[in-house]
């Protein structure tokens, strides 16, 4: 295959060969593609041609394709492939995919699907599902090699060779007791390094990053971003070794949880994406909307508790909408800053006090460099020196509020075990409008005098 193919040239060369029949000008176009790409091309063909797409595909090819396909199109793929062919694929996919494809069915679907696989596959697929979602047990694989710590580095090189085309990495060996208990971890540098008559055990680390099959895979995944890891071993709690976490599990965990926290960031709740129903996403983005919404109707009656301000003082109404609209956006700012540092950091009294300081001295500099100009702009525009002082000063302080607010919020919700980011933007910029309002017209009342 041409390396300048486009992606729509390589479809129509795809659509030509399956309709003359070519079967292996079609496996080598195949061949050159990878996973993801066969699953784009498979879903980019028109219906008609994918069940020869699918005959024609080599049972490798096809548990590949398979893995890069989402729950919906891996069940109708099943069910086109018949019995036979689909108990091949279920019983070369990787273990952890198979359990995430299983794990929302109901028991005849799963009992129908695991029938014919292989026993073995089929209790470790089934052992996976009876974890608790997102945790280390519900994503880990059982396609790792594992040595005894007595055995030389010559048998451990036998035994690599022997598994090699089940492992899915073999970037590290674990290194097991005689009672199945993880003891060491060792590379394939250090096999390589290592004499053919030295004792694993002599060779390996005995100090080994692991964690426990109930650990949240938030908590797995900062562990393999801290040090750095491909995989990382699972153990019950008593040390027995029955798993491994790779780091392209980690990916789809971090690319999850990412998800899930812009979707409450936004108060859009549950998953919405490209393919939900409108009346369905509607339903889903309703109840805090509406929460909002009556919230909202506080900072309507701050405005119509000024009414008499605002009459006096028309000028007043132009600047309003800035006022609450800056204070929300540096409280949506800080709130990001917050969320995503919860991810990736361990907060102490420590750390937490200095955010806050930080946070504070930013909402300073921002505070001051926003009312500066918005005092000039007022003086200017209006010719009120009055007026001038009285914007800039609200600005200046709810701006300060506002990226406090957007720092407080989720560090109480943080020690308070709730995900902070159910802190919503949406939450902070209603809550910030109200307090910038009633600065701003505290504010003004106070002058109101001069302003006139």
């Amino acid at each position: 295959m041409s390396m300048a193919m486009t992606d729509n040239e390589i479809t129509l060369a795809i659509i030509q060969t399956l309709k003359e029949g070519k079967k292996q000008t079609f496996q080598e176009l195949m061949d050159e593609l990878q996973p993801y790409d066969m699953a784009c091309q498979y879903k980019e063909i028109p219906h008609k041609h994918r069940n020869k797409f699918l005959i024609y595909l080599s049972l490798e090819h096809l548990t590949e394709m398979m893995q890069e396909l989402d729950k919906e199109e891996q069940l109708d793929v099943l069910g086109k492939l018949g019995i036979e062919k689909s108990t091949q694929v279920l019983d070369l996919m990787e273990n952890d995919n198979l359990a995430s494809l299983l794990a929302d069915l109901d028991q005849e679907q799963i009992d129908d699907l695991t029938s014919e696989m292989n026993r073995e596959e089929s209790k470790v697929v089934q052992n996976l599902i009876k974890y608790p979602k997102e945790t280390a047990g519900r994503i880990m694989n059982n396609r790792y090699v594992w040595i005894p710590k007595h055995y030389t580095v010559r048998e451990a090189v036998d035994k690599i060779k022997h598994f090699a085309e089940l492992a899915e990495y073999l970037n590290y060996l674990y290194v097991i007791d005689e009672e199945k208990k993880l003891a060491g971890v060792v590379s394939y540098k250090d096999l390589i390094l290592a004499e053919l008559h030295d004792k694993i055990e002599d060779i390996m680390y005995s100090r080994v990053v692991k964690s426990d099959v109930h650990t949240d895979q938030e908590e797995v995944a900062k562990l393999i971003s801290r040090y750095d890891f491909v995989s990382l071993p699972i153990v019950t709690a008593d040390d027995t070794l029955v798993g491994v976490i790779t780091v392209d599990d980690v990916i789809d965990v971090v690319i999850q949880e990412a998800n899930e926290d812009i979707e409450k960031l936004s108060a859009s709740g549950k998953a919405i994406d490209f393919n939900t129903k409108p009346w369905v996403a509607a339903y889903r983005r309703l109840p805090w909307l509406i929460l909002l919404l009556f919230i909202g109707l506080i900072s309507g009656g701050i405005i119509s508790g000024f009414e008499d301000t605002l009459e006096t003082v028309v000028a007043l109404a132009y600047f309003m909408p800035m006022i609450a609209g800056m204070t929300g956006n540096t409280g949506t700012q800080s709130l990001a800053v917050v969320v995503r540092g919860l991810v990736s950091d361990d907060l102490d009294m420590k750390r937490v006090i200095k955010l806050v300081l930080r946070e504070l001295w930013v909402g300073l500099i921002i505070g001051v460099t926003c009312g500066l100009l918005i005092s000039n702009i007022a003086y200017f525009w209006q010719g009120s020196f009055t007026l001038g002082i009285v914007v800039g000063s609200s600005l200046f302080l709810t701006l300060i509020i506002g990226t406090l607010a957007g720092t407080i919020i989720p560090l109480i919700l943080y020690k308070l075990n709730i995900d902070p980011a159910v802190a919503s933007g949406p939450l902070i910029t209603t809550i910030n409008d109200i307090f910038s309002l009633l600065i701003y017209f505290g504010l003004a009342s106070m002058f109101i005098s001069k302003l006139m």
